[in-house]
């Protein structure tokens, strides 16, 4: 009895301790020092993913070989197809000088589509978990022979089948392993090491298995749904919520690249809640230290009618950047917009060190004048960048290309948005059909929440590209026309997609050895500033005289610039307003543009009334105190005006007539001209409205002499306001008034009876 008790002990011991023996190979006192720990890569060209894996590798101190630098790629395009055995070929050799360092871990991934997210300790420490002397990657997805799939070990929980992106092992079983390549650059990297893993003798000499949990890799094709960003203070980690796991290397492969763009505008340190972007700063440009300022090619395009053109236009005469160092190109696509070009041309042709106009006439699509304009930079050595710019975009902020130059990227843009709305110049994420879909960040992006230069798959409307990445990376002089695409698309499409050529005596899709390298070129928007606003075209009637008057509700903000009075927020702020007679109010609130615009579209409608009473216009037909006036509603301008009496004159009513809250509404919306010889004056009379407004449109002294109103009651006159001011005076009972005489020239007023 004592004897099978102690072989019980005994067994028990062995259990306890043997298990233990096991575990503690990952424990931290047996940890592989860092310093054990090699990185092995492949990049024949340092692309924008490149240096973004070399970035983040930096930031964990990563110690990374990088194999193949300026070699000729001959591995086939491995996001699409097979490939990627110049992959192996480069490690084999690598390897022969590290087979004897027992010691040795390597680590071989890919660069372009790869970043770090933990620490070498932790990726040392879970490989030692593992318990094997190799561990690839693992993906749900089965790759390149899918016929393999019945080959691959049962796995009860976890990814079954291999991945060559990424795999780790000690150096003699990782040269053990690549020394069996023998076949060319362009056969295929993953089928090579599948081969290997499913060779059950094969996986055993070489204690060979896969990462099934993501502990270490995480591949992104196939398990996009699977992860989420984990923020904490100084650190966002990628996790697996299937395994419940943080893996230290995030991998984007196949068609998730966009993806990665979008983890690695976060992760490990880009951009956090408490820290906000801690990358932004990183390669900036300092212009002040420069001989002088950048070439810049600046691309205007205007294809269809644009309201605020002129301001548009005025807006980028005033960017903050001497003009002999700009190289102006425009394309018009409009008949409508030649008048405002000319002026523009006629009054800044020689500001700008050279002005090019391309007009309706030359019958170019969007795409061909884009590529014009691009390719103008392109072509010229001296251009350092191009600035493309549509005309529905309204820069605010007069300091924009510096600010974007300084961010030191070969593509990026401003964020600018349509007021009032999430519309954007930017898509934060693509379908699975290439058009729009929203990324989780975009709305706090857009807010100005979240706050930083973002890597996105699609950009529009406004954009700076450097000269040199358009003499490289973007030779291709058709960037601008693909398919079925619209011009915007089809650039973003071909800059943000690894692009695969084909050389002119490489006809056959079979030789891979004969394309050139991917590309993969990043863009990306900024938001650390405001830029300005997106106009919107929708809706944009040219019929009109002055179209612009009409974009009350489509553009408030320019609107408002334009027509507003500069002072008329005084009126709230310093009281900015005159009572030259008893609750008779006087305030600005139209521009001199208004007024100016008002009064030729009337001229140019031209049916003024002649003062009779006899009007078919009004209820009744009968008027007993006729004006010659056009009427609002007569050039169809009644329901912008009604809007503009409850946009600001209401706010004025509020405030000089404390507790009465008008409704903002009026029948009689009218704009009265006098002239000696048509009508003078006008007799003694009451209003029917609760209040009036009566608008000056032109000046006394320089349009017309005299004029002005005199309020019985009070025996007080009051001469003819300044132009673009309003008086504001009750209509019935209290303020019978007249219209003194007009002696000399002609005087316009605009009249609207408020609340009738």
């Amino acid at each position: 009895m004592m004897e099978a008790l102690q072989l019980l002990y005994l067994l028990a011991f062995l259990l306890i301790h043997g298990g233990h023996q096991a575990w503690s190979a990952g424990s931290d006192e047996q940890q592989i020092p860092a310093e054990k720990l090699l990185i092995l890569t492949v990049a024949t060209q340092e692309t924008d993913g490149f240096l973004r894996f070399m970035q983040s590798a930096k930031y964990f101190n990563y110690t990374v070989k990088v194999l193949g630098m300026g070699e000729e790629w001959k591995g086939g395009d491995v996001g699409r197809t097979i490939g990627g055995g110049q992959k192996v070929r480069l490690l084999k050799d690598a390897m022969e000088d590290l087979a004897g360092q027992e010691n040795l871990v390597v680590l071989f991934v890919d660069s372009y589509d790869l970043i770090f997210a933990g620490a070498p300790e932790e990726l040392l420490r879970k490989f030692q978990q593992a318990n094997h002397k190799v561990l690839f990657a693992a993906e749900g997805v089965i790759w390149p022979d899918s016929r393999l799939s019945e080959k691959y070990p049962y796995v009860r929980s976890g990814k079954r089948f291999l991945n060559s992106g990424g795999f780790i092992g000690y150096a003699p079983y990782i040269n053990k392993l690549v020394k069996q390549w023998n076949l060319h650059d362009n056969d295929d990297d993953q089928l090579f090491y599948t081969k290997i893993y499913l060779d059950p003798l094969q996986r055993e000499s070489l204690n060979m298995t896969l990462d099934h949990k993501c502990q270490i890799f995480q591949n992104l094709n196939g398990a996009v749904d699977e992860v989420l960003m984990k923020f904490s203070t100084d650190r966002v980690r990628v996790r697996n919520t299937v395994y419940d796991s943080l893996p230290v290397i995030i991998h984007g492969n196949i068609n998730t690249k966009i993806y990665l763009n979008y983890l690695a505008n976060y992760v490990p340190n880009a951009w956090t809640y408490e820290r906000g972007c801690d990358v932004c700063d990183q390669d900036m440009v300092d212009l002040s230290q420069l001989a002088e300022f950048p070439q810049v090619r600046v691309g205007v395009f205007i294809e269809q009618p644009t309201p605020f053109l002129p301001e548009f236009l005025q807006r980028l005469l005033t960017l903050d950047y001497p003009k002999n160092k700009l190289d102006v190109f425009i394309h018009n696509n409009e008949v409508y917009h030649e008048k405002h070009l000319q002026a523009f041309w006629e009054e800044n042709k020689n500001v700008f060190r050279s002005f090019k106009v391309v007009g309706p006439e030359e019958d170019l699509s969007q795409g061909e004048a884009r590529n014009l304009g691009m390719d103008l930079c392109r072509r010229d050595p001296e251009c350092d960048y191009y600035f493309s710019i549509d005309a529905d975009v309204m820069l605010t902020n007069r300091q924009t290309l510096k600010l974007l130059m300084e961010q030191n990227r070969k593509i990026i843009g401003p964020l600018v948005t349509r007021h009032g709305k999430l519309w954007s110049n930017f898509w934060g994420a693509l379908s699975l059909d290439g058009y729009y879909a929203r990324s989780e960040d975009y709305i706090e992006i857009v807010q100005g929440k979240r706050v930083g230069v973002w890597n996105i798959p699609y950009m529009a409307h406004i954009y700076l590209v450097k000269g040199e990445a358009l003499r490289n990376e973007l030779k291709d002089r058709n960037m601008f026309v693909l398919e079925k695409l619209d011009p915007d698309m089809a650039l973003c499409k071909k800059t943000r997609e690894l692009t695969i050529q084909r050389e002119k005596d490489s006809p056959s899709p079979e030789s891979f050895h004969m394309l050139r390298a991917p590309k993969g070129v990043f863009m990306y928007v900024t938001n650390r500033h405001e830029f300005g606003r997106l106009i919107s075209t929708a809706n944009y009637n040219t019929s009109h005289f002055n179209n612009d008057l009409w974009q009350i509700f489509e553009n408030p903000v320019d609107w408002r610039e334009k027509y507003i009075h500069p002072n008329y927020t005084q009126i709230f702020t310093e009281n900015h307003l005159e009572q030259p007679c008893p609750d008779v109010f006087w305030f600005p609130v139209l521009s001199e543009r208004a007024c100016d615009e008002l009064v030729e579209e009337m001229e140019h409608y031209g049916s003024w009334s002649g003062g009779k009473h006899e009007d078919k216009r009004i209820t009744g037909g009968y008027e007993s105190v006729p004006t010659d006036d056009i009427h609002m509603r007569q050039i169809n301008y009644d329901k912008e005006w009604l809007h503009f009496l409850r946009e600001f004159i209401s706010p004025v009513t509020l405030k000089v007539f404390s507790g009465y809250y008008t409704k903002g509404y009026a029948v009689m919306n009218f704009v009265v001209k006098y002239t000696p010889s048509r009508q003078a004056y006008l007799r003694p009379h009451h209003d029917s409205s609760t209040f009036t407004i009566n608008i000056a449109l032109n000046q006394k002294g320089t349009d017309f002499q005299g004029g002005g109103c005199r309020f019985h009651r009070y025996n007080c006159s009051i001469e003819s306001p300044r132009k673009g001011w309003s008086f504001m005076h009750p209509g019935r009972l209290t303020h019978l008034h007249e219209g003194l005489p007009t002696t000399n020239g002609t005087r316009y007023i605009a009249v609207s009876f408020v609340d009738p």
